[in-house]
């Protein structure tokens, strides 16, 4: 998508890059780098290895490794301040407090003891400096020992429409062990935006923890303002004039979309290889082995090659651009087309008639070799794809799944289920279609329950009694009670909040199961899981494409009629009937400045400029909700607005 006018990822993306260089920068001399191996590759994203050895960055090792040499004086450590036990494998064991976390590692006081060097440590915490590392550094003996510096790597841009915490542990943080972590670092992470463009003048949001984020970040902002004293940072205590609103989403409202299979090409390719940072490690017997460029990668060992290849997924590669929110059953046409079309403008070489015609080709020339490769790579791909869903259990398991999100009586689909046990196929796929069954009709028959984990622990071990428990902790697979969901509809215990979401009334009321999807040319987003409308993307449409929702739900007796004579109602206006079958609170917040202000700020920007939409989705995003989103932003922009996620 073209860079956002208001919000910009680019200038994130420098001045992460800036601050790491600047404490790098701060050790004098040459270094070695001893980096956590879950920030690799979010560095990776914002700076390159070269750059980091202009900065005297000699070696770079892994934290987990272990391998650390005494190769040079300066030793700087990269890793997480929230994980007591990577500031354990820095520092060594603190057996008195944590002796429930493995001392595997000892980098500082092994160093200390066999080094004939004296070394310099320096320890940069992400994002923060924690009283936990502290005390676990103090306690090792070496706090006073190093220099400690902290590094806020926040956002980090995936895209030029796309920002991550890159926080891996925020699901399991949030649903299973209870820990706000995540709602302290997302709340921080919008902070800047506020400071730099102004407060979002609408805070609109759905679910406990969503509401928890929204009062931590005004909590957050107020005590900052109270510090800011020049007229410069009182500026960004006024209403943005370029940022529409804020829509956080909190991930427990809608558990049933990454539980189905996604759909998307870009999708698939996660659920296939899984995608990190941009990046997807495939085998080289599909994708071939790196372009002869790098002939003496290691002279130790000539022969060995490496059985798999990083490759980038993002919108430097053209061709990807296209694909990567495209229906995958579109995505082979597609590519026989791109091809066509190359090997057309390829052959033009033969027409060309004059110097200037052929110079202009000369220089094309790298472009087509470029789009070239990048067509072989997503050929092969998509031919491994092919492979996956052409399969007889990709397909039993998306007949499942359908059946399961489009009402049919779930009893009827465990015959299916056992038979998928019985195949010893993946245990995540059969705990997905059980946590699936359990989130759509409000739990298992308590029978059906004790049946399928008796099954579940003999087919595949009984190591996974933790499993099932923490699936039920997190009430992703419960028994059914007898007050259920399933059959009694929800929401009469008050207009903000349910207890549970009920898909089944939803399920008409938002229109989640659209019957006729035209994938080739897509006009809603149920394309992305070929007739599902993830839930999740049908409450931020009932905010910012009102019209659009009432057109298809028209029929739904819970959407207020009085809406569609008032497509500019903000907020939740007119689902407040809807809003009641979705779990968690539900809130809409203004917030204000001086009038006087105010004006002064539209003035200094102006008022017909395109105005963004930021949503948040507070512990985890699928990436066919990102094409979804996405096909909103192109829809908006129409309208002079664009969807930052």
């Amino acid at each position: 998508m073209a860079p956002h006018p208001g919000i910009d990822t680019e200038p994130i993306k420098e001045e992460l890059r800036k601050d790491l260089l600047n404490l790098l920068e701060g050790v004098r001399g040459k270094k070695n780098l001893v980096v956590e191996q879950s920030l690799a590759g979010p560095i990776g994203l914002f700076v390159t290895f070269s750059t980091l050895q202009d900065y005297g960055v000699d070696k770079v090792f892994f934290l987990e490794n272990g391998n650390l040499d005494t190769s040079q004086k300066n030793v700087v450590f990269l890793a997480v301040g929230e994980k007591a036990s990577q500031c354990i494998a820095i520092a060594g064991g603190v057996p008195s407090l944590h002796a429930d976390i493995p001392l595997r590692l000892e980098q500082i006081k092994r160093l200390q003891q066999n080094s004939n060097i004296e070394h310099a440590f320096s320890v940069i915490w992400v994002p923060r400096r924690t009283l936990v590392s502290d005390r676990i550094l103090e306690e090792a003996a070496v706090l006073g020992d190093i220099s400690v510096e902290e590094l806020p790597l926040h956002f980090v841009p995936l895209g030029q429409d796309v920002l991550s915490l890159g926080y891996d542990d925020a699901f399991g943080d949030l649903y299973l062990r209870k820990d706000p972590t995540s709602i302290f670092l997302a709340a921080k992470a919008l902070m800047p935006i506020e400071h730099k463009y102004g407060l979002f003048p609408r805070i609109i949001g759905k679910g406990d923890n969503a509401r928890r984020l929204m009062e931590l970040l005004i909590r957050m902002r107020s005590e900052a303002a109270a510090e800011e004293t020049t007229a410069a940072s009182r500026l960004g205590m006024m209403p943005s004039a370029i940022i529409e609103s804020l829509i956080i989403i909190d991930r427990e409202v809608d558990m049933v979309t990454p539980l189905l299979t996604q759909l998307t090409y870009e999708g698939l390719i996660d659920e296939i290889f899984g995608i990190k940072n941009n990046q997807a490690e495939i085998d080289t017997s599909i994708i071939g082995q790196v372009s002869s460029q790098q002939p003496k990668a290691q002279s130790g060992a000539p022969q060995q090659q490496s059985l798999t290849r990083k490759i980038q997924l993002d919108s430097s590669d053209k061709l990807y651009d296209q694909l990567r929110d495209a229906n995958f059953a579109i995505v082979a046409p597609l590519l026989n087309k791109i091809a066509r079309r190359l090997a057309g403008e390829y052959e033009s070489r033969h027409t060309a008639k004059s110097t200037s015609e052929l110079r202009e080709f000369v220089n094309k020339l790298p472009g087509y070799q470029a789009e070239q490769q990048s067509l072989k790579t997503h050929t092969n791909l998509t031919e491994k794809v092919l492979e996956h869903t052409q399969s007889d259990t990709f397909n039993r398991v998306l007949e499942i799944q359908q059946n399961l999100v489009s009402g049919i009586d779930p009893s009827t689909q465990h015959d299916k289920i056992e038979e998928l046990i019985a195949r010893d196929i993946p245990l995540s796929t059969i705990l997905r279609l059980l946590c699936l069954e359990s989130t759509v009709s409000g739990g298992l028959r308590p029978k059906d329950l004790d049946s399928f984990k008796r099954q579940i622990l003999h087919a595949y071990g009984y190591q996974h009694v933790l499993t099932l428990h923490n699936l039920e902790k997190m009430g992703l697979l419960v028994a059914r009670t007898a007050a259920n969901p399933f059959y009694i509809p929800v929401g009469g215990g008050g207009a903000n909040e349910s207890k549970i979401t009920n898909y089944n009334a939803l399920r008409k009321s938002l229109r989640l199961i659209v019957d006729e999807v035209n994938e080739q040319d897509p006009n809603d987003i149920a394309y992305v899981y070929s007739g599902y409308a993830p839930l999740s993307v049908r409450l931020v449409q009932s905010i910012i494409q009102k019209q659009h929702l009432l057109s298809l739900t028209a029929r739904g007796s819970s959407v207020s009629n009085d809406t569609t004579s008032h497509s500019s109602a903000q907020g939740w206006q007119g689902f407040e009937d809807v809003l009641r079958n979705v779990k968690g609170e539900t809130f809409n917040k203004v917030q204000k400045g001086e009038e006087a202000a105010v004006k002064a700020r539209h003035m200094l920007t102006g008022s017909g400029k395109e105005k963004t939409v930021v949503v948040m989705f507070l512990g985890g995003i699928t990436r066919t909700e990102i094409a979804a989103l996405r096909f909103l932003g192109k829809s908006l922009a129409e309208g002079k607005r664009r969807v930052l996620i």
